[in-house]
């Protein structure tokens, strides 16, 4: 079987960093992303890894799994990334959880609750950078 790539879109990210300890959703997110035309994506498994590849270069967006192997607060790479300013890199989360992520955390980006398909993640890549959902809801609850 065949797959063949669609045209990149102009609001897609060219390179995007995927933090996922689950190869099997790693690969799944990367093989979604280079199909929807992503030139450049990178899997890092680990948070170390994933703060070594921030460091020879800046990814356009990052999915970041909250819940890592290595560190069970995947928001320390978040912040690190905050710490560039408005012009870092989108984040969007993913997690088993997301009422477990601390507000000012969720504040940072889009959270995405596993499970979901893979093509979701690739719309939300291609929709306009804004706070993420669970942030909106809980200005709205408050």
């Amino acid at each position: 079987m065949t797959r063949t790539a669609q045209p990149p879109s102009r609001s897609l990210p060219r390179h995007v960093l995927v933090v996922e300890d689950d190869a099997i959703l790693a690969m799944a997110l990367e093989m979604a992303l280079r199909d929807a035309g992503v030139e450049q994506v990178e899997i890092s498994s680990t948070s170390e890894m994933a703060l070594a590849a921030l460091r020879t270069g800046q990814p356009d967006a990052i999915v970041l799994d909250v819940h890592l192997a290595d560190r069970d607060d995947g928001w320390a790479v978040a912040e690190l990334v905050r710490s560039l300013g408005p012009s870092g890199p989108r984040i969007v989360f993913s997690t088993g959880a997301p009422q477990d992520i601390p507000e000012q955390i969720a504040e940072m980006g889009c959270v995405m609750e596993k499970p979901y398909d893979p093509k979701e993640l690739v719309e939300v890549l291609t929709e306009p950078k804004r706070r993420g959902l669970i942030s909106r809801l809980r200005a709205v609850l408050k």
